[in-house]
């Protein structure tokens, strides 16, 4: 029986030996039918340098492996120059035609690549793989071989002129071992990875498949299966004229606003009777979602030839990215007149407002001295002016609620039993859960008609950290003081994901430096009650801007790499880094009796007594804790004796519990 065939994620590839024996314009023409782009001639004129280079390169190698061009990489939106099988060794090569230089990004770049198969394509896992930057005008490089402190078989990128390589290929190949790669195998592993929001939100805007760039393991409800889930009950909502409501909880960096941005991506003609808006009161994502994909946009229309404006592209971005604010004040506006939109994707549901903050805000803002529904009651109300049908998604976070007023989601319950009667309601099983606070909410709602309950509307593994399923488990562990439990859970990962524990700031700087490769992004995040840390130059206070501190490179200042500026718990939740740098304030105390509670005014500590503040306190630490992908240095300072504010013993209980946990000490 023969072998299905495998669909290429390449614009080119066969066997070296057919190659090196294939003309120039044979190998141009396979590239040029396969491209999704016309093709420019700067393009055409690289390709050809490529391939004289190579075939001089591969000579020696006829018969011992397989070449790729233009190979796709769909997390990073990009495709690999060159990627060619000799031997036992993965070669990935980036040619920077014309050029004479290394550039740092241009070694990131290889770098990435590198490491994006490492981590998500199943048949590189275990293999040698060495990343290659080629500066085709270069006289010659220093040709250094080595691994990295991981030595998980990624080796450090190596520069090379076009006269270089082929002794490239035979260094490595002495310098690597393992066993021969059977490049038919190879080709027919799955590619599973673990996109940023970001990353994630850029490939769903330019057309890929959330399957592309999801994980799909075998006894995981992956993303997939719930966003077709939520897609079901928007089409028999729309089939049956009625209005529906549905509930997707899901463990931190679990793919909640991944399903949310599927759904809204897909349906992003405003023309169409399906076209949903994604909704997020989280101001700090909602501008780097918008300026990401328009900045991409805009990358992809020059590769095209076009001469984009970037102010189109965020404009377009805009009509279905919205601050719930914004389309809140939309509906106000007209207290009759339905949204354009049927479907309305709430983002981080459980931080809507609840009556007492809506109100206050309206008598403060909009001069409503009646107004008489919570956020998510009006909301609802909104949607509920269409008469034929809508359908709103909650997505829900566990212990995510971080500020005054925001409700939970017991009452978006609450206002279903309340003003909707004849919605459908659709409940993953888990929002009953203790972290979601809706426990009693759930059980009145559960007796009345149209309830339904579904097991796929839950996502209870964590894709934020594609090292360690665990890490969201092991944090709430942790906080809530359960430390035999978080003992054993810290040994399943400690391996995969490192946790490291010290007083010193710069030590921790130096130990994200030295883990982070290529342009994973890492960066320092404090509870904006940490106020007494300006000591170690980190002040909360100071101004900083979340898009250039999350999306700008190493050369900027602004940007997360510099460790200067600091985010916080508003400016992180939703987004995540590679590596992490959490600093301990006195805040947030551990204590004889648990953990203590502090907010600092004026120029003293004051205890935090009401039940809601110590909820949003304990639950900021939660997200700070869970925002690393790859691991993360936790510091906890010495304090000062002579410093009444920053005294030793604020900090040496939290250090001492955390070194207990069995978090390692540097």
């Amino acid at each position: 029986m023969s072998q299905k065939p495998v669909i290429s994620r390449a614009y080119y590839a066969d066997a070296i030996e057919n190659f090196l024996d294939c003309s120039s314009d044979e190998i141009l023409g396979s590239l040029a039918r396969t491209s999704a782009f016309s093709i420019e001639a700067s393009q055409r004129d690289a390709w050809i340098e490529q391939i004289r280079v190579l075939r001089v390169s591969l000579a020696p190698y006829r018969g011992q492996g397989k070449i790729y061009f233009e190979y796709a990489v769909p997390r990073l939106g990009k495709r690999i120059d060159v990627l060619i099988l000799i031997g036992h060794v993965i070669f990935i090569i980036e040619f920077k035609v014309g050029e004479k230089d290394f550039t740092a990004s241009a070694t990131d770049q290889v770098w990435d690549y590198a490491l994006d198969l490492k981590n998500f394509h199943e048949t590189t896992h275990d293999k040698p793989i060495a990343p290659v930057l080629v500066a085709t005008r270069a006289k010659s490089a220093v040709m250094a071989i080595s691994t990295t402190q991981q030595n998980d078989a990624v080796l450090l990128p190596i520069h090379a002129s076009p006269d270089q390589l082929l002794n490239v290929f035979e260094q490595v190949l002495l310098f690597c071992d393992g066993p021969l790669i059977n490049p038919e195998q190879w080709d027919l592993g799955r590619y599973h990875p673990t996109p940023t929001i970001v990353e994630a939100a850029i490939a769903l805007y330019s057309g890929h498949a959330v399957s592309e760039i999801s994980r799909s393991d075998a006894g995981v409800i992956n993303l997939s299966q719930t966003s077709e889930t939520v897609a079901e009950i928007i089409r028999s909502s729309r089939q049956l004229s009625r209005k529906s409501i549905c509930f997707v909880t899901g463990v931190p960096g679990a793919g909640k606003t991944l399903v949310g941005l599927n759904i809204a991506t897909k349906n992003i003609n405003k023309d169409s009777e399906l076209y949903s808006v994604f909704l997020s009161g989280n101001g700090p994502l909602v501008e780097i979602l918008r300026e990401a994909l328009a900045r991409d946009e805009v990358k992809r229309g020059i590769a095209m030839g076009k001469k984009p404006k970037k102010g189109e592209a965020l404009s377009r971005v805009k009509a279905f990215i919205q601050n719930v604010h914004h389309f809140r004040d939309e509906c106000l506006a007209d207290a009759t007149r339905p949204p354009i939109e049927h479907v309305a994707i709430f983002d981080e549901a459980q931080r809507a407002w609840n009556l007492e903050q809506t109100a206050a805000f309206m008598l403060r803002k909009k001069q409503r001295t009646d107004f008489n529904q919570s956020e998510p009651e009006f909301l609802m109300s909104c949607l509920n002016r269409h008469s034929d049908w809508a359908v709103v998604v909650c997505l829900v976070g566990g212990g995510q609620e971080i500020n005054t007023g925001e409700a939970g989601i017991a009452e978006w319950i609450t206002s279903l039993n309340r003003s909707f009667a004849d919605w459908h309601v659709h409940i993953s099983p888990q929002l009953n859960d203790e972290e979601y606070g809706a426990g009693t909410a759930v059980s009145e709602v559960a007796n009345r008609a149209n309830v339904h309950f579904e097991k796929n509307l839950h996502l209870g593994v964590s894709m934020r950290s594609f090292r360690a399923e665990h890490v969201s488990s092991l944090i709430k562990q942790v906080l809530d003081r359960e430390l035999s439990v978080a003992k054993r859970t810290l040994q399943q990962l400690q391996d995969r994901y490192p946790i490291v524990l010290t007083r010193s700031v710069s030590r921790a700087k130096a130990w994200m430096k030295e883990h982070a490769r290529g342009t994973e992004r890492y960066g320092i995040v404090v509870s904006s009650q940490a106020q007494r840390l300006k000591p170690h130059a980190i002040d909360v206070r100071s101004p900083m801007d979340p898009i250039h501190w999350f999306l700008d490179g190493k050369e900027d200042v602004r940007s997360s790499y510099y460790l200067e500026d600091v985010a916080t718990e508003f400016h992180v939740q939703g987004l995540e880094l590679d590596w992490a740098c959490v600093v301990w304030d006195a805040d947030f105390r551990f204590g004889a009796d648990g953990w203590q509670h502090y907010s600092f005014v004026g120029s003293r500590w004051n205890h935090i007594h009401k039940k809601d503040r110590q909820t949003y306190l304990k639950n900021a630490y939660r997200v700070l804790l869970t925002r690393a992908r790859q691991g993360m240095v936790v510091v906890v300072p010495d304090g000062e004796t002579t410093d009444a504010t920053r005294h030793s013993a604020y900090y040496d209980s939290t250090f001492n519990y955390l070194e207990s946990v069995g978090f390692k000490v540097i």
